[in-house]
């Protein structure tokens, strides 16, 4: 159940939108923030708040990467694999980030930090390759500035 002031939060985001549909994406970002993924409860709670089926809420949500179905880490890594990164031995960064972290491609460290995700295209072509933690970008990656910016965000949340 989520608290009274979020609801009516949502509910005045959804009164703002032409249709309901316009803020369903607003809706599920925040309560994946309030609940840290979109669970089924959360699910149910959209669509309540929407006025649309789980089963329209649950094809929105399984439609955009950046909504999570499942439980992630705390810091959700999202590595560009598109055409531009993968050039740029993208797949030399994941293979460090599952080294380092432990962990296959969708999987969260064993400490619940880090979940590692790929991402189609980041639109940091000019910067490959790329990944984002929990939304910040970098670019121009290597090994060594990958191991930085793991320090820099584990520390960010310690």
């Amino acid at each position: 159940m989520i608290p009274d002031q979020l609801k009516n939060s949502l509910l005045s985001r959804v009164a703002e939108a032409v249709t309901p549909r316009e803020a369903a994406v607003d809706v599920m970002k925040e309560l994946q923030l309030h609940y840290g993924w979109l669970t089924d409860e959360a699910v149910g709670e959209a669509a309540h708040i929407l006025g649309l089926s789980t089963l329209q809420v649950e094809e929105l949500a399984t439609f955009y990467e950046l909504i999570y179905r499942r439980p992630v880490g705390r810091q959700v890594i999202h590595v560009c694999d598109s055409i531009s990164c993968w050039c740029a031995d993208c797949d030399g960064i994941i293979d460090h980030l599952k080294v380092r972290l432990g962990v296959e491609l969708g999987g969260t460290s064993a400490d619940g930090m880090f979940t590692l995700l790929p991402v189609c295209c980041m639109g940091m072509c000019g910067d490959s390759p790329a990944m984002s933690v929990n939304g910040t970008p970098y670019g121009r990656l290597t090994p060594e500035l990958v191991d930085q910016i793991l320090e820099l965000e584990g520390t960010k949340l310690r």
